[in-house]
């Protein structure tokens, strides 16, 4: 891991580069599974299911006896700790709800726009090195405060045809009903364009590897929008040292643990503090189970010492990070000025892990600088909003000139017409 002490501002740009990967080929091998499945259906989704999962399936979908059998499995330390998250997330995206009213905008023409649930959406659970239940509870309760009147979840199963348990049962206590045992491109294929068991959605959400992602982006072309573009889980720490060095290691790690191209990024103003973040990340690397993959992310991971918060305020904005810990002394002031980030941790006793779980907010966020111009997954992600305008006779009067005229200048003579024709009528 690098420790890098004030560096240039002209370097700034270089030094917080993200993994680079050549998807060029990838993106190949994605079009080709694709097709398949467009063209066959459940057949390619079955054949692609035993090349990548090893499962030799009969049936796609997760029958009800399959998730009675999930939820005996379940510790009830486990499903009491699912319920509680589920009810703060519930309790955070119902509160995103809002009535927008009508308005008059001129005299005789009001506007109103209607907030209506996306009907069909898929949701995708990945199931690789970690069954991610949390993202079920994230991605399926706003859909079912949304009101969407058909949600699709997909997930890998393991060599046996199972599906995770926890999943299962997550999905049951967040409303969804249909669920399939798909993982990977054949799992985006078969929600983007429908398969014999799989309905069709019309909007797809979810994490998952590069070759998910890059399933994700070529769906969206034409077949079905996606909730965001989206890279390797990742964090940036804030912190000064009023805050344990070993906590902010253990922030670190919670990312570094995702995958091998995830990225850990501190930024801090004393070069000794950085020092003894970099000993604590090294002694807990080496309590960690998943040394594996830790190790290839930290190579990547890296620790700023700038002059001053200002600084360290401006180039974490640069990097705009998926997730923002900031964990100083004056957090608050700090997070005033935070433009960029998908979801900001404040305070020491507030870990990224909590926004994973079970505080309430949202964990599908924005990754590889896509902050800057992208939200985190929210109640809004599942709505479509309709603009509805009423004019009236004495409305028109009013107005008409103004359209008329703009119509004919814009060389739009039936657009005028429509206007003028209702105009002369008594």
């Amino acid at each position: 891991m690098n420790i890098i002490i004030n560096p240039d501002r002209k370097d700034w740009q270089s030094l917080l580069k993200r993994p680079q990967h050549d998807t060029s080929s990838l993106n190949e091998i994605v079009s080709s599974v694709l097709n398949e499945i467009r063209n066959e259906g459940d057949e390619a989704v079955r054949r692609y299911e035993l090349k990548f999962d090893k499962a030799d399936l009969k049936e796609l979908a997760v029958s009800e006896a399959e998730i009675a059998e999930a939820e005996a499995l379940v510790s009830d330390e486990l499903k009491s700790a699912l319920q509680t998250a589920a009810a703060n997330i519930r309790k955070f995206h119902e509160a995103q709800k809002r009535e927008l009213p009508k308005i008059e905008t001129y005299p005789g023409v009001v506007c109103y726009q209607k907030a209506v649930a996306i009907e069909k959406v898929g949701l995708y659970v990945p199931g690789g090195t970690a069954p991610l239940f949390s993202t079920v509870l994230m991605l399926a309760i706003p859909a079912d405060i949304a009101g969407c009147k058909e949600i699709v979840l997909c997930t890998p199963p393991n060599a046996e045809g199972k599906v995770n348990p926890t999943i299962l049962y997550a999905a049951k206590i967040s409303g969804v009903k249909k669920i399939f045992k798909i993982g990977g491109i054949q799992a985006i294929g078969a929600m983007a364009y429908g398969t014999e068991s799989v309905p069709k959605v019309y909007k797809i959400f979810g994490p998952g590897n590069q070759f998910v992602m890059a399933a994700k982006q070529l769906v969206s072309i034409k077949d079905a929008a996606i909730d965001m573009p989206a890279g390797p889980s990742e964090v940036a720490v804030i912190a000064d040292n009023s805050a344990d060095p070993n906590a902010v290691a253990a922030d670190m790690l919670s990312q570094a643990e995702h995958g091998k191209d995830s990225q850990s990024i501190v930024f801090t103003d004393d070069a000794e503090y950085a020092k003894e973040i970099e000993k604590a990340v090294e002694e807990q690397i080496k309590m960690s189970p998943r040394q594996e993959y830790i190790l290839s992310s930290i190579e990547h991971s890296k620790i700023f010492v700038l002059n001053n918060m200002d600084e360290i305020i401006e180039m974490s904005n640069d990097y705009a990070p998926e997730h923002l810990i900031i964990s100083c002394r004056n957090y608050a002031e700090v997070a005033e000025k935070v433009t960029n980030a998908g979801s900001v941790f404040m305070g020491y006793y507030t870990p990224e892990s909590a926004g994973d779980y079970a505080s309430g907010t949202n964990h599908t966020l924005p990754t590889s600088g896509y902050a800057k111009a992208y939200s985190g997954v929210n109640l809004d992600s599942y709505l479509k909003k309709i603009t509805f305008q009423e004019i009236t006779k004495e409305g028109l009067k009013k107005l008409g000139p103004t359209i008329e005229i703009m119509a004919e200048n814009e060389l739009l003579m039936a657009h005028k017409y429509a206007v003028s024709i209702r105009n002369v009528k008594k």
